[in-house]
């Protein structure tokens, strides 16, 4: 019998959210959710920052979805939806969702691809390609201390029940699917530049 890792305790894993005609909006937002708690195994208060942040755009997001659940189906019609308003709240939680997603998937694809390479490396890595050039300075130091803070590879890996190949193989699949949200996510914003105007 497979193990249970970390991934089979969400409430939702990304590979189970539906974007067949858009990204789910409940099912991404449930889905993120694990990720917040995902930090708690890195185990340092460093990373509370990260989950306040996350856990603030989630809400911004929820709020307008459930302002009119119908209309808001879709990241893409919950944007479309509020593009015409002067206050797009929810455009901005998503905007930085997604950035703190990209910085926490390119973190943990690093971790997968070179597994010689701890943590504290693939964390640091992914927040310079990422969250960095979007933070100013009195920001940076607050990161930047979160990173030098990750456990030690083995211990992460072992806290989120990730020990083989098959277990590893259930990471990938949440890993992959997530990517792909962001991708979405990211193409839409590219798109439609006056979504996310002064921003």
């Amino acid at each position: 019998m497979a193990s249970t890792t970390y991934f089979h305790t969400v409430a939702r894993s990304y590979t189970d959210v539906d974007t067949s005609s858009g990204v789910n909006t409940a099912q991404f937002l449930e889905a993120t959710e694990g990720v917040v708690t995902l930090f708690d195994s890195l185990g340092s208060s460093a990373f509370t920052v990260v989950q306040n942040d996350m856990n603030g755009n989630i809400k911004k997001i929820r709020t307008r979805y459930e302002s009119n659940p119908t209309a808001n189906d879709t990241l893409e019609n919950l944007l479309a939806n509020e593009a015409h308003e002067k206050k797009r709240v929810a455009t901005e939680g998503l905007l930085w969702l997604i950035r703190g997603l990209d910085f926490t998937a390119q973190a943990l694809r690093r971790s997968i691809t070179d597994q010689a390479e701890e943590l504290t490396v693939s964390f640091t890595k992914a927040y310079e390609a990422t969250l960095r050039k979007f933070h100013g300075m009195l920001v940076r130091p607050v990161f930047a201390l979160a990173m030098k803070a990750c456990p030690y590879r083995k211990d992460f890996y072992e806290k989120i029940n990730v020990t083989n190949d098959e277990s590893l193989a259930v990471m990938s699949g949440w890993l992959g699917a997530l990517e792909a949200i962001i991708a979405t996510a990211q193409a839409v914003f590219v798109a439609h530049p006056e979504y996310i105007k002064g921003m």
